[in-house]
């Protein structure tokens, strides 16, 4: 399986294809969760508030797998499981397209070759997401073990996007995790920060 980026998720219609850009493709998010796992990356500490220097590394998609890897030892089974769930998709914009009473036989042809073309697209999208959420529990598992309490970081780089989604993935836990974000002004530079809390 590969990572790649393709965008937003595709909207198909027997008119054309469009892109959903409130589904954005969440390939754009993996470099920062990558950025911020191998900077939180030292299990328990005595030490609980972390400033985040980032390098501002670009990861290839490549190194973002292997990276992936290192972290989430069930990825290959989050992907056979994306695959399924795109197969799924798929499978459902079709029935869809099948079952709709109010559309020409000419009509549905083209929108179901529409989705064809798009079968590929759809799969990576749907592959994407499932890399960026297996990498957010795996941000949620450091968080954990190391008891981090607050991460400040530069508001820039899609950090702040991350960190936001992490909030979910914490509440989720069992137990959950407390967790909120703020925003400050230092030296003329806009900074965020992660305030944890956990419940014991």
């Amino acid at each position: 399986m590969k990572l790649e980026y393709v965008g937003a998720m595709p909207m198909v219609s027997s008119r054309g294809v469009g892109f959903d850009q409130s589904r954005p493709d969440k390939y754009t998010f993996l470099n920062a969760t990558i950025e911020l796992l191998e900077a939180l990356d030292f299990g328990p500490t005595e030490t609980t508030q972390h400033l985040y220097n980032t390098q501002g590394k670009e990861y290839k998609s490549d190194e973002i797998l292997e990276l992936l890897k290192k972290y989430c030892p069930n990825i290959d089974e989050v992907f056979s499981t994306q695959n399924e769930k795109a197969k799924e998709l798929i499978e459902d914009l079709k029935d869809r397209v099948n079952n709709n009473k109010t559309i020409t036989e000419e009509e549905r042809n083209t929108w179901l070759n529409n989705i064809r073309m798009m079968s590929d697209y759809y799969l990576q999208h749907v592959t994407n997401e499932g890399a960026y959420k297996a990498a957010l529990d795996a941000l949620g598992q450091e968080v954990h073990d190391a008891e981090i309490k607050e991460v400040n970081f530069p508001m820039f780089r899609n950090y702040g996007m991350v960190l936001h989604d992490l909030i979910k993935v914490l509440e989720h836990r069992r137990p959950p995790i407390d967790a909120e974000l703020t925003l400050y002004k230092k030296d003329g530079d806009f900074f965020g920060k992660l305030t944890v809390s956990h419940n014991k």
